[in-house]
């Protein structure tokens, strides 16, 4: 674990977010990335979007904390980030794609990272602005998921070592598998649940009649 979070591994984690075309194509190649560090980073970009929800000015934030469950949050970016991962490999897979699951897993766990930094920003700035500099925290925030799509996509299209539009075709293919994976564990666990009221129902009948 602790080669996973050595010195090295953050250092190339930041040169691959300064240099995501060369940082990605080493990622694949020499190994270089670490999947317990992208998945850290994944759990600090849950952090900082809860804590943006939570702490932003009331000038840019009308949610109510209240109803915001930093849990669920958590458990939610933390199971989107695996369904991609899980779907991107599967379609990929019969496409010819050259990425493993630790690639891709890699890939996307990285491209958050300017996400969270733009998030944590954004909420400190929030607490100084004024009702007519709302602009300026929007565009903060714009630039960081924008930077970190673009991300995620050089990596995507490096670790599979695919051109642009076969990347933006498998990412939309991506998308409807993730669905039909949802779709899939949704109907199991509904069936889980018939068949489990089914034998408690026989188990209730039988206790009844004994």
């Amino acid at each position: 674990m602790g080669k996973s979070f050595s010195k090295d591994k953050w250092s190339y984690m930041f040169y691959t977010i300064a240099h995501p075309m060369d940082g990605y194509y080493w990622i694949r190649h020499r190994d270089r990335g670490s999947v317990p560090l992208a998945i850290f980073m994944v759990f600090l970009f849950s952090c900082s979007f809860t804590a943006n929800r939570l702490l932003a000015g009331f000038v840019v934030n009308d949610i109510d904390p209240r109803g915001v469950d930093s849990l669920y949050e958590l458990m939610g970016v933390l199971a989107f980030y695996l369904l991609i991962c899980v779907s991107n490999w599967s379609v990929t897979c019969l496409m010819n794609g050259e990425g493993r699951m630790k690639d891709i897993a890699i890939a996307v766990g990285y491209g958050t990272v300017p996400m969270t930094v733009t998030f944590i920003l954004a909420t400190v700035l929030s607490q100084f602005l004024a009702d007519d500099e709302q602009a300026f925290y929007g565009l903060l925030i714009g630039v960081g998921v924008a930077y970190g799509v673009i991300m995620i996509l050089m990596g995507i299209m490096q670790v599979h070592n695919y051109t642009l539009g076969k990347t933006l075709t498998t990412l939309f293919i991506t998308v409807l598998a993730a669905f039909i994976l949802i779709f899939l564990v949704l109907l199991l666990s509904n069936l889980l649940g018939m068949v489990w009221n089914f034998f408690r129902s026989i188990y209730t009948e039988l206790i009844f009649r004994i």
